[in-house]
């Protein structure tokens, strides 16, 4: 399956095919120093295989988790790129999930204002959602992707046979971007993780899901409107994620029970939380909502005039955007999903 993100000069292809990390230097130019960065969650046979189409390969591997997306890393990634020499015609590629493609994707253009940005997903999370659109970034002072930039990759080769060596929880950590897809966008897809087998159809699901994601990027890159509904589940599950150190929860756990508190009809609460349970993603826990609202308070998508922008679903397919005051937020976060 291919797909092409359609952003003018910054356009590019999404292959999504078993069996094409073994081929990515025919789609792309390798033929040059690239900075292949990846971590110690993904098979060394992976690295080998990338490695061995490019011309001047030089591995990086940094720790797995989400604490690798910190200043120290992306130093890290920067220097090692100055190191071996490279130019502005080089390339950065990565090779791993959300948090390696952020890192290396903000090292690629912030590297001598902006170097090629190949990215090769190999999880879950990645395939279905943050391989494309740009979004690049680290987490600073524990706060969730404060430091970053807009910037497109010239590449996206999603293997779905990468999926296959991902513990359980990891792979079904990914699908909540899609659940997120369908809820807001496609009421097919959702109707998928209900009545159909998520593995048999893993790339039905990673197609439908970039397929509504391409559509809402083309029509807003740099999320000054339309592109905002995507952070359906977001707002509350980056809070979450923050407040539990970044590391207790997965992201896309907490995505999930991010959405949980947005969703406005009680018949498509309960759908969900079916579905979560079908597919193992939690439904319920248990927070500090003051702490929770600090966070948020902290949150990129805080305006200056203490008003934070949410994505409410009004009802299965649809998104909408509602300006809150902190103190209408809290009463949501206090509500939670306990």
């Amino acid at each position: 399956m291919k797909l092409t993100m359609r952003l003018g000069v910054r356009s590019y292809d999404i292959i999504i095919k078993r069996g094409v990390l073994k081929r990515v230097g025919q789609l792309v130019n390798l033929n040059r120093r690239v900075l292949v960065v990846s971590d110690t969650g993904v098979p060394k046979k992976y690295i080998k295989t990338i490695l061995a189409q490019c011309g001047q390969g030089v591995p990086v591997v940094l720790p797995q988790g989400e604490e690798s997306k910190s200043l120290a890393r992306y130093g890290e990634v920067l220097g090692a790129m100055v190191e071996h020499g490279f130019t502005r015609g080089d390339a950065v590629l990565a090779l791993g999930g959300g948090v390696v493609g952020d890192l290396a994707g903000f090292a690629a253009a912030s590297y001598m204002r902006g170097v090629a940005f190949i990215n090769c997903p190999t999880t879950t999370l990645s395939q279905i959602d943050s391989s494309i659109g740009g979004k690049t970034a680290i987490n600073l002072n524990g706060v969730k992707n404060t430091v970053g930039a807009f910037y497109q990759p010239a590449l996206v080769a999603a293997d779905p046979d990468t999926l296959k060596t991902l513990p359980e929880r990891h792979f079904v950590n990914g699908l909540a971007e899609a659940v997120k897809a369908g809820i807001i966008a496609d009421e097919a897809l959702f109707e998928l993780f209900e009545t159909e087998d998520v593995c048999e159809n893993i790339e039905e699901i990673i197609y439908r899901s970039l397929v509504m994601k391409k559509n809402v990027v083309e029509q807003d890159e740099r999320e000054s409107g339309l592109r905002a509904v995507l952070n359906f589940g977001h707002t509350l599950g980056h809070a979450i994620e923050s407040a539990n150190h970044l590391g207790d929860l997965y992201h896309g756990e907490c995505v999930a029970l991010g959405m949980l508190p947005m969703i406005e009809q009680p018949s498509l609460r309960r759908r969900v939380r079916a579905v979560y349970k079908k597919l193992g993603l939690p439904s319920r826990i248990r927070y500090d909502g003051d702490a929770i609202c600090e966070f948020i308070r902290h949150d990129k998508k805080a305006g200056a005039d203490g008003m934070v922008t949410v994505v409410r679903a009004p009802r299965l397919g649809e998104a909408r955007l509602d300006r809150l005051t902190m103190d209408e937020l809290r009463a949501i976060v206090k509500e939670g999903v306990r």
